[in-house]
């Protein structure tokens, strides 16, 4: 097996599979009814959060709740879909900040003292060689020798603290100084560092291949709509590889990866006395299967195959809960073919681990409860099997928009504007109604005047034939007045409020008309800055709440099932999504004038020139690993360039120009020559009088003055 294959330990305690039959579990074990408890405390706790969902989710889709009661004289049903305009605003607002780079938010550096590898080496390779000391000569020397220890000096080694890299430096160790280089011809090399390139490259590659983008901008549209955006990993799954042999005949590759996926709010049931992931004691995930979906679990890990053909011989069992009514546009009569699966992660007592047949090992009897991953479907135990992750950490990751501190889900965009979203509504079905009536005619018709039986309709070229009274007394119409102005002022003023409930004005998703400062470029740029203001906390939640505890995930994956030693070290998870709230131009820009100050020689010293060209190359959305140079490569490439500029001939001179000429004249005796100053032969001023100044006196050194340009005024 390859270094780089991960393999999962098969040391995991869970529930065996057996052939015989499973009807017992729902009567004799107390996990199913201990499980199915906690189901339904979650969903009774969970009742108003769905409420504010729903409601959410109908201003999205511009649709009106049962709570709304027209009245007989409102006509109009018109529905102004501005929370779908700032929920997708925000939406890609996030986006583009977590993405706006060449790679996913995340990067794995040394900690700020790496323990157990050395931070920093170097060697000189000009350096000359070490002098032999003569074993002869006493140990024992005095004061001021040069043979005292240095402060903090140990007696450990430094190649051992070279960890897994001791090999590869095994040529030079002799030469090795712990420490960065400080002269321009000495290599460094950072161990530390190297560790946490290699695990921040394989952390990438995990993320890329598990579709993680493309579950991080789902899990972003929920956090922008219900105000919490949630993901589940990482967790095993044996992944098809696609392969051909050479008779031409399909040989798949099966290899255990880590994976990554989505998971909705509507399907995820948190411990209800939680406020965030760190807190929860457990967390259930509801799945909607298939029988094709149910069966590929058999080919998982753990999975208890005959009691998963039972669950599908039994038949579906998933009953729709009322919110998905709500949430699909048809609501079908027939039952749903699918199975109702229940996934719960969380703690167990060891008693009833014990009771269901699960072997705990010794060091671990201990402890009154452990953590567990148990799946069940018509009440049986189709997975049963203790945590394999260590230290043992439910997979999920919650993000809030906006932080409650009083509750585990966060609020949204459509959450903040729901009542400003009721008055538009209201302001503009009541314009629409009043354009509409003062757009027509009331008509009065007196039928007494007219001859019975007519046809009262009103249309162009109408006649009524009339029978008595005055002419012109039968028909009256009345108009009424046109006050939809008004409401629509109303309107305007209830987005503007919109516009500030949310944080994000409606300039920074594309309205036009902005007066004032707006129309300027630096206005704008300020109105833009100030909207940003907004995000930066959501990105802030996003890196705190999810994408570092992702990684975190994946880096323990890695450190626990993982062969290669080069990417392992004492590392840390950083999330970079708030770096990327500046404009990648405005951030270039940035750089690229602090380069410039940089330049100055008092200045340059104190600059760190290879973390600024790789941050350029980052603003350009470049790769700074395939485009830049490290310190030994820039040496290298600058002593090519030093040697290719030394060999090219001197261009631009004119031919037959003398060298030693600074004015490139040529060999001739015509040359520029030097101006006249004042009081030599040839300068224009020397005739004229000095000016004189006020008071009446010539300045001093008058002949040293320049021309006068007429009489003091």
């Amino acid at each position: 097996m390859n270094e780089d294959e991960i393999m999962i330990e098969d040391e995991a305690i869970s529930l065996e599979d057996t052939d015989e039959s499973s009807t017992v579990d729902a009567d004799v074990s107390s996990i199913i009814p201990f499980i199915l408890g906690r189901y339904q405390r979650s969903e009774d706790y969970r009742y108003a959060d769905e409420e504010r969902w729903l409601r959410a989710y109908r201003n999205y889709r511009g649709l009106y709740g049962p709570d709304v009661q027209f009245t007989e004289a409102e006509k109009s049903r018109v529905f102004i879909k501005v929370t779908k305009t700032k929920t997708l605003a925000a939406y890609s607002q996030v986006i583009d900040v977590l993405f706006s780079g060449s790679k996913f938010p995340l990067s794995i550096e040394p900690t700020g003292l790496p323990e157990g590898v050395v931070e920093d080496v170097h060697f000189d390779p000009q350096q000359p060689e070490q002098i032999e000391v003569d074993q002869n000569v006493s140990p024992y020397g005095f004061a001021g020798d040069g043979k005292d220890l240095e402060p903090g000096a140990t007696a450990r080694s430094l190649t051992e603290k070279l960890g897994v890299f001791e090999n590869k430096l095994e040529p030079v160790q002799d030469k090795l100084k712990e420490g960065p280089a400080k002269t321009p011809t000495a290599i460094d090399f950072s161990p530390a560092m190297v560790a946490a390139k290699k695990m921040q490259k394989k952390i990438h590659d995990q993320l890329e291949e598990s579709g993680a983008t493309k579950n991080l901008r789902s899990s972003a549209f929920e956090l922008a709509l219900f105000g919490t955006g949630i993901m589940k990993g990482p967790f095993a799954v044996d992944k098809e590889y696609p392969n051909w042999g050479d008779d031409g005949n399909y040989d798949p590759l099966f290899k255990t990866v880590p994976q990554v996926s989505h998971v909705s709010c509507w399907n995820f049931y948190p411990d209800p006395d939680a406020n965030n992931m760190d807190e929860a004691q457990y967390v259930i995930e509801r799945h909607k299967m298939s029988r094709s979906q149910l069966r590929q679990l058999k080919k998982r890990p753990y999975f208890r195959g005959q009691v998963i053909d039972e669950v599908i011989s039994v038949g579906e069992n998933y009953i729709k809960k009322y919110w998905e009514d709500d949430l699909s546009d048809y609501a079908p009569e027939h039952g749903i073919e699918r199975f109702e699966v229940l996934e719960y992660w969380g703690m167990v007592d060891t008693d009833m681990l014990e009771e269901q047949g699960v072997e705990i090992p010794e060091e671990l009897k201990d402890f009154d409860e452990l953590q567990a991953n148990i799946w069940v479907c018509n009440n049986k135990l189709l997975r049963m099997v203790l945590n394999p992750f260590k230290p043992a950490k439910i997979p999920y990751s919650a993000a809030p928009y906006e932080l409650n501190p009083y509750s585990f889900f966060g609020v949204g965009i459509a959450e903040n504007m729901d009542d400003t979203q009721t008055l538009m509504n209201g302001f503009m079905r009541m314009a629409v109604d009043n354009a509409v009536l003062s757009g027509n005619l009331l008509i009065e018709i007196d039928e007494t005047n007219l001859v019975p039986g007519q046809d009262m309709s009103i249309y162009p070229g109408k006649i009524f034939r009339r029978q008595s009274g005055a002419p012109g007394q039968a028909i009256f119409g009345t108009k009424f007045p046109n006050v939809s102005q008004e409401n629509l002022q109303l309107f305007d003023k209830a987005r503007q409020l919109a516009d500030e409930s949310t944080g994000l004005p409606s300039f920074s998703h594309g309205q036009t008309g902005i007066t004032g400062i707006g129309r300027t470029a630096s206005g704008i740029s300020m109105l833009m800055g100030a909207a940003s203001s907004s995000i930066k906390t959501v990105i802030k939640n996003v890196d705190d709440y999810l994408l570092r505890p992702l990684g975190e995930g994946f880096f323990r994956f890695n450190m626990q099932f993982d062969f290669d030693k080069e990417i392992k070290g004492d590392l840390e998870v950083k999330a970079r999504g708030t770096e990327s709230l500046m404009a990648n131009e405005v951030r270039s820009q940035r750089l690229m004038q602090f380069l410039q100050i940089s330049s100055n020689p008092a200045l340059a010293p104190f600059a760190k020139f290879q973390y600024v060209i790789r941050e350029i190359a980052k603003s350009l959305d470049l790769d700074p690993d395939k485009v830049t140079n490290n310190m030994s490569e820039a040496a290298l490439q600058a002593e090519i360039m030093k040697q290719f500029q030394a060999d090219q001939p001197q261009q631009g001179a004119p031919a037959g120009a003398n060298p030693a000429d600074p004015t490139g004249a040529g060999g001739g005796t015509i040359g520029t020559g030097q101006a006249p100053v004042p009081g030599e032969q040839g300068f224009s001023a020397n005739g004229q009088q000095p000016r004189v100044q006020a008071g009446g006196q010539p300045p001093q050194d008058a002949g040293q003055q320049p021309p006068a340009m007429g009489p003091l005024q």
